[in-house]
């Protein structure tokens, strides 16, 4: 499906971003993994290798321009192109409309927003050179339906949405796709270590009772990272077992 696609993904290191990664490179995709923690991803990058993936490390913020210019730098010199953007990274910092404070919702949409906007701009000028290009951007569900206590991030991923949808628009005759996936609730190190009964009430609220797993989000990745998927672009896919219609 990707087989020797240069693939860079953003938050890399742990979580969706990760079985992401682990997803393209078992396609035989190359990987360029960033992250703010290089130890992280440099760990992470090790057992990629060990798998015989040809990968890379590169440490970045997202959020800061020259950041982004020197990985995606980076990441052209050591592979000569890059044919799969995936823009992952993302934080929370819940707190209620009320109380919620000014750094709280600059920092979620610097990340969660901006950096996308960022990561695109950047890759999007080699993908053009090339003619094709897949980018891929990781939303949520809760930018779609809100969420209480998460109006930042319920904002940034509405946003995040909107901007696939324009970027979409201004590449596609340069042959390249945008899409977004918007998870529901999935399976993570911190639900995990939420109360069972807390867990049960989240499934609860889901036509198909359960949590979603990562590979659920990085299975619905690889097939918009594929030459599959060349008719579809500008779509918003719901992976949330039916949370949202």
């Amino acid at each position: 499906m990707v087989q020797g696609k240069v693939a860079l993904i953003t938050g890399a290191s742990r979580g969706i971003g990760r079985s992401i990664s682990l997803a393209l490179a078992d396609q035989g995709a190359k990987i360029v993994a960033v992250d703010i923690d290089l130890q992280a991803t440099e760990a992470f990058v090790a057992e990629l290798k060990e798998k015989g993936t040809d990968a890379i490390a590169v440490q970045g913020n997202v959020t800061v321009a020259a950041d982004v210019d020197q990985m995606v730098k980076v990441a052209k010199e050591t592979f000569d192109r890059i044919d799969i953007l995936v823009n992952n990274a993302g934080i929370t910092r819940d707190a209620l409309l009320l109380r919620m404070k000014d750094e709280d919702w600059d920092a979620v949409l610097n990340v969660n927003l901006k950096g996308a906007f960022l990561c695109t701009r950047a890759v999007a000028k080699i993908m053009a050179k090339q003619r094709n290009g897949r980018i891929i951007n990781i939303a949520s569900v809760v930018g779609q339906m809100g969420n209480a206590g998460q109006a930042n991030y319920c904002a940034s991923k509405a946003g995040l949405m909107g901007l696939t949808r324009s970027n979409a628009r201004e590449l596609a005759k340069r042959n390249i796709t945008v899409n977004a996936v918007a998870p529901g609730f999935i399976a993570t190190d911190m639900t995990d270590a939420l109360p069972e009964q807390v867990r049960e009430e989240l499934a609860a609220q889901i036509p198909l009772e359960r949590l979603g797993s990562a590979e659920d989000i990085a299975h619905s990745v690889l097939f918009l990272a594929s030459d599959q998927s060349g008719y579809i672009t500008g779509q918003v896919i719901g992976v949330n077992g039916g949370m949202y219609m």
